[in-house]
């Protein structure tokens, strides 16, 4: 299975309605822990993305991304307008064909883990977003030779397995560092977002066949 531009095109946009969509529960997620600001801030900047994506005119599945993640660095604010924007613009200068295949679907994820680590400076273990697209990047990458659906699977499951491992953590990094203890019993909410995009684009790629 390979994705077609208009495909993928599909693919973000329901990425997009999923976080808008789940902006109450994002939003708790991050009141647990933080200033509670999460869900609006995704919400605004992924109908940024939305509107974007929608209305490129891309000569490449790369193109798409960019558009995306570039909308949301722009008008998401805060630390998470810029990860999640580099979570969709990771892969934008290595995406130049029409199609996107799982080999692509995996250096999408493995791209992402690298730039977001480097820039936000955060590692595995820190209470983050990190937790769960490292494992999701990693169970990419060892489904490849299974195809694009494996890949996605594989993902999905590598982002909810880090997810809950964040669960027991303490914060070692960003607001919800000076909660210590009180951190742990809570996931991270940018773990939690990354597995409603996670899971949207398996949904979407099942949609398929």
């Amino acid at each position: 299975m390979e994705l077609t531009i208009e495909q993928t095109r599909g693919m973000l946009a329901a990425m997009c309605d999923a976080i808008i969509a789940n902006v109450d529960i994002l939003t708790k997620a991050d009141q647990a822990i933080g200033d509670g600001d999460h869900g609006v801030g995704m919400s605004r900047g992924f109908k940024a993305a939305k509107e974007a994506i929608e209305g490129a005119e891309p000569a490449t599945v790369g193109d798409l991304f960019k558009a995306g993640g570039s909308a949301i660095m722009a008008t998401s604010g805060g630390a998470s307008g810029v990860i999640f924007g580099m979570f969709l613009k990771a892969p934008a200068r290595t995406f130049t064909g029409d199609t996107l295949d799982a080999a692509g679907y995996a250096t999408w994820l493995a791209a992402a883990a690298a730039q977001i680590q480097a820039r936000g400076k955060a590692k595995p273990g820190d209470k983050t977003m990190v937790d769960a697209v490292v494992p999701a990047a990693e169970a990419a990458e060892e489904a490849v030779p299974k195809g694009l659906l494996a890949v996605a699977e594989a993902a999905a499951e590598g982002a909810h397995k880090g997810k809950d491992d964040t669960v027991d953590m303490i914060a070692t990094f960003g607001k919800a560092k000076a909660l210590g203890e009180r951190a742990k019993g809570h996931p991270d909410p940018g773990a939690v977002s990354t597995t409603i995009l996670l899971d949207t684009a398996l949904a979407y790629l099942k949609t398929l066949g």
